[in-house]
């Protein structure tokens, strides 16, 4: 009985040290005390019924316990990871919806989809604002680009004076474009990836396409953006090589990672807080870190290291971590027994969880180098996807089973 109540006050505090804003501290007082690692553990807590055919993506909201999916049968469910609770479904795609991905405040969802569409949904109200067309071929991944915080105090302290009365009109025109305003969702540009071999930058407020990256010889299959600062973008797909580009300026590449033997399916930077999550719970400014200089440089090594992090999975069976700064492979894990189909890289960086054709998540230790845990069957079926929140204790999986699952970290 004791051990339940311990557990459960564990849970709570967790839970409401996220409520009360602790942001990036949030991780870092969880792995200090080491007891809690906060990663997945079976039995999955509920499993979600109602997609008509394979789930292919699930993601996250970053501010309530919602989850999303899409599916081959071309709609987007909108469930409740706490409550085990269907909420609603948003129907627009015509084909096999690819990928999901949630605005840096959780204020819009972008969907894609084989029907050569990406369309921006509005959260609030679930209504479709804008569909986005220029790519040839299926659009396979999708995902925003957070705003530096820099920017995000920027329009929230003055939005007229910040560019000259120039943003007031930007809101105001809004309205007329796509409606969304880039203060609100936290991010200013999308980006895409398409089996037409691009990569597509577009501009959320006006909803053109503003930038094409061509470097690709084949199917683009997987984007990732560094979610602390939206400096970093990273693509990948077919041609097994890994371009990392900057986000902004020129979009210049970064780096070219080599050494998947097959197509790479998914990529990953370190889940974090965005800077709107951070700007939100901070109250836009950084007044939390007292007197503790010391203290606060040595976080800041970490963060820089952990942004220097890329994971990678594909069809060669691997799960590969690698390091920007110097263009090379950290370690390759070898544990999985089919394609590796989705890879999330924990918020403390001790981790990367995976998912793949051989039915399992994998959790592994990137210090030692081996799997420290594995969900044998997490799905009775391949595993397609996996999204985690950065603090709250949630990943959802979804399968070809057509069912979304909801695991608990411990």
């Amino acid at each position: 009985k004791v051990l339940e109540l311990e557990r459960a006050a564990a849970q709570s505090a967790k839970i409401h040290a996220h409520r009360a804003g602790a942001g990036a501290g949030g991780i870092g007082s969880g792995s200090a005390s080491g007891s809690r690692r906060m990663i997945p553990r079976p039995p999955a807590v509920h499993t979600l019924k109602g997609h008509q055919g394979q789930v292919t993506c699930v993601a996250v909201h970053p501010v309530y316990t919602v989850a999303v999916s899409g599916s081959e049968d071309g709609t987007v469910k909108v469930w409740d990871h706490e409550s085990g609770d269907y909420v609603r479904t948003l129907k627009g795609h015509t084909n096999t919806v690819y990928s999901v991905a949630f605005t840096p405040t959780g204020s819009h969802l972008a969907t894609c989809s084989s029907d050569l569409s990406i369309k921006l949904w509005d959260f609030s109200t679930y209504a479709c604002v804008r569909t986005l067309r220029g790519h040839d071929h299926t659009i396979s991944c999708v995902r925003f680009v957070p705003l530096p915080l820099s920017a995000i105090t920027a329009t929230a302290s003055s939005s007229s004076s910040a560019a000259g009365g120039d943003a007031a009109g930007g809101a105001a025109e809004a309205s007329s474009t796509t409606g969304i305003s880039v203060a609100a969702a936290g991010s200013s540009q999308l980006v895409s990836a398409s089996r037409d071999q691009t990569v597509k930058f577009w501009d959320v407020e006006t909803g053109f396409c503003v930038h094409t990256l061509s470097d690709h010889s084949d199917w683009v299959r997987t984007v990732a953006v560094r979610e602390s600062d939206g400096e970093m973008l990273a693509t990948s797909g077919n041609d097994t090589v890994i371009n990392v580009y900057r986000t902004g300026g020129d979009r210049r590449k970064v780096c070219e990672l080599r050494g998947h033997e097959h197509v790479v399916e998914a990529l990953a930077f370190v889940c974090a807080a965005t800077p709107a999550a951070v700007a939100e719970s901070s109250g836009g400014g950084s007044s939390a870190s007292g007197g503790a200089d010391s203290r606060k440089s040595t976080a800041d090594k970490k963060a820089e290291e952990l942004n220097d992090l890329v994971a990678s999975c594909g069809r060669d069976r691997t799960v590969r971590l690698w390091s920007i700064s110097k263009a090379s492979c950290l370690v390759t894990f070898n544990a999985h027994e089919n394609w590796v189909r989705s890879v999330l890289v924990h918020p403390t960086g001790n981790f990367i969880i995976s998912a793949g054709d051989d039915r399992s998540v994998r959790v592994f230790d990137v210090k030692s180098k081996r799997c420290l845990r594995t969900i044998d069957d997490a799905h009775p079926h391949f595993v397609t996807s996996i999204a985690m929140h950065h603090t709250l204790p949630i990943m959802v999986s979804g399968g070809v089973d057509h069912t979304v699952k909801c695991w608990q970290l411990d």
